[in-house]
């Protein structure tokens, strides 16, 4: 992996002539995205970000904090706050930006360490890969909190993407999960290896939950199929 994302946002962090991220998926044709997006405050946040961080309560876990936007917010409220993400590159512009406690680590690699709230923000889901990925996932969660814990975390319901037919009945690909996408990542005429990201309806994320001990509640919907829900050991 050539780490293009990680790099826009250590370029942008570092003013070396950021540039707009292209996105491309399975599903969507390329797409611009402004890198500053990442950077934005918490007033720019929309609400279920918001929402993730009021609810966010003693040692936190920020899995995927690319530019540590999240983890800044919640340090500054005093919190303590351990920030993660597999980029090289995002994580050091987030000790650039001040995080306090920002490593290179995969989820799955962390070990003996307990949280209170672990987060999973910006289509947290995405990370798990593949709807059969998700269990491995949702275990390593669930051993990574401590008594009383909760993992909050986003996603969206991507149906509505998918062409309606006639009957009304929704055209969605018969070989996999339809939240299944394969994203391609394209920076300064450079294109990264494609990678497999995970769009999981509730319902679905609700059945995974429970299946893997972990009880599941929709905390607050978005405007556009998007929502976040807060999970928790079953007592």
């Amino acid at each position: 992996m050539l780490d293009l994302f990680g790099r826009a946002i250590l370029d942008f962090q570092t003013n070396n002539a950021p540039e707009n991220l292209i996105t491309e998926t399975t599903i969507s044709e390329a797409d611009e995205m402004d890198v500053a997006y990442l950077f934005r405050s918490y007033n720019e946040m929309p609400k279920l970000e918001k929402k993730a961080l009021q609810l966010s309560k003693g040692k936190i876990l920020d899995v995927g904090c690319g530019a540590g936007s999240h983890s800044l917010h919640l340090q500054k409220k005093g919190f303590e706050v351990t920030s993660i993400d597999i980029s090289e590159n995002a994580i050091q512009a987030c000790q650039l930006r001040g995080v306090k406690n920002a490593r290179v680590q995969n989820v799955l690699d962390i070990h003996n360490e307990t949280f209170d709230t672990i987060l999973l923000l910006m289509n947290g889901t995405g990370i798990f890969g593949t709807l059969s990925q998700t269990a491995t996932y949702l275990q390593k969660l669930k051993s990574l909190l401590a008594p009383n814990g909760q993992i909050l975390i986003d996603s969206s319901d991507i149906i509505y993407m998918f062409d309606e037919n006639e009957d009304g009945s929704i055209s969605v690909p018969a070989d996999r999960y339809y939240g299944e996408l394969i994203f391609t990542i394209s920076y300064k005429k450079q294109t990264d290896e494609p990678f497999p990201w995970l769009y999981l309806d509730y319902n679905t994320l609700q059945n995974a939950a429970h299946a893997n001990g972990l009880q599941c509640e929709l905390i607050q919907e978005g405007k556009h199929y998007d929502y976040l829900a807060r999970l928790f050991l079953s007592n």
